[in-house]
This record gives structure tokens, sequence and C-alpha cells, in this order.
């Protein structure tokens, strides 16, 4: 149940488990990482950035970036200004 200005929000993005890139010759295991399926920007203005950490921060602006970079091509006109204002750099 969500109630306006309470709780917070929950963002869920779908995810695939993809292998990860190990150094040379590093025989522990095979590592799994995830890919972002889902590419649509998080609203930042629910946020309350003084409570996001500095790698909250940066996870969230190369999630950003991403989304730019893959949907950006894809749109044109008010929908690509809209995209760039909501995957700005924090």
């Amino acid at each position: 149940m969500y109630r306006a200005g309470q709780w917070g929000v929950r963002i869920e993005n779908l995810v695939l488990n993809v292998p990860a890139a190990t150094p040379e010759g590093d025989t522990f295991a095979e590592m799994l990482e995830f890919e972002t399926l889902t590419l649509c920007p998080i609203d930042t203005r629910c946020l309350d950035f003084t409570l996001l950490r500095e790698d909250e921060r940066a996870w969230l602006n190369a999630y950003h970036a991403t989304v730019r970079a893959r949907l950006g091509p894809r749109v044109t006109g008010d929908a690509r200004a809209w995209l760039e204002a909501r995957t700005a750099a924090l």
C-alpha cells in the first residue's frame, strides 16, 4: 500500500544475470552480474538527496547515462528534451 508522503517509494527493474568479467587467471569461480533490462528514468523529484551515499548517487547517474544513451537515439523533439531532463546527472 502506498500513501502520499509516507514510507518512500519502491523502484523495480527487470534484470538479467550475465557472466561478469573476471581478472585474467582468476580460477575462484565464474561470477555473475546484473544487466538492467528496464530502461526508464527514475523520478528523482521524490528523492531526498541528503540521504544518498556517494556510491548511490554514482549508481543513479550511471543508470541514467545508460538510459539516455540507449533511448536517446530513438526519440526526438519534446520526448528527447524530457528524456535529457529526467536523466541529467545529480
